[in-house]
């Protein structure tokens, strides 16, 4: 079988950062599909499931109820290996055009108080897996060390 996209990106160079994994056309319509990368792959520790289920819970609901983003949200949620999420939006996009609204996103993580959407047994398969604490902090720490310093090294896959 040939390798698919997201498996020919040298894992090794790759820094975190916000990229664009791939464009699907589907008739008239492009969904772009993002790469929001918040760890180092193979250097840094991978994030935990319970922060990753928390960050999910609240990047979701952030994204779907925000006004120009919420009818063109598809998906958002963690990769299998906890380096960090995808986001498909309806729309071509190239990933410079959506830094402004993973700031937005990953400050709303960073500084949410309260109960966390959908972290109730009627509401998730899994609610008691959850660690808003740690989500707040891994959030803080991607928005002060990333999206607050965006370089096209950290926009665009290099080698």
């Amino acid at each position: 079988m040939e390798k698919i996209a997201s498996f020919t990106v040298n894992h090794l160079t790759l820094l975190p950062g916000v990229y664009v994994s791939r464009k699907d056309h589907i008739g008239s319509e492009t969904i772009t599909t993002f790469d929001i990368r918040m760890t180092r792959p193979n250097f840094e520790p991978v994030l935990n499931t319970a922060e990753v289920h928390t960050i999910e819970h609240l990047g979701a609901t952030f994204l779907r109820n925000h006004k120009e983003f919420g009818e063109k949200t598809i998906y958002f949620g963690p990769m299998g290996c906890r380096t960090g999420f995808y986001l498909l939006l309806a729309g071509d996009y190239e990933s410079e055009e959506i830094v402004e609204l993973l700031r937005e996103l990953f400050a709303f993580v960073r500084d949410f108080e309260g109960e966390v959407p959908g972290a109730a047994a009627r509401d998730c398969g899994n609610y008691l897996d959850m660690n808003l604490p740690m989500a707040k902090y891994v959030a803080g720490k991607f928005y002060e060390g990333v999206l607050e310093h965006m370089g096209k090294e950290r926009l665009v896959y290099g080698e």
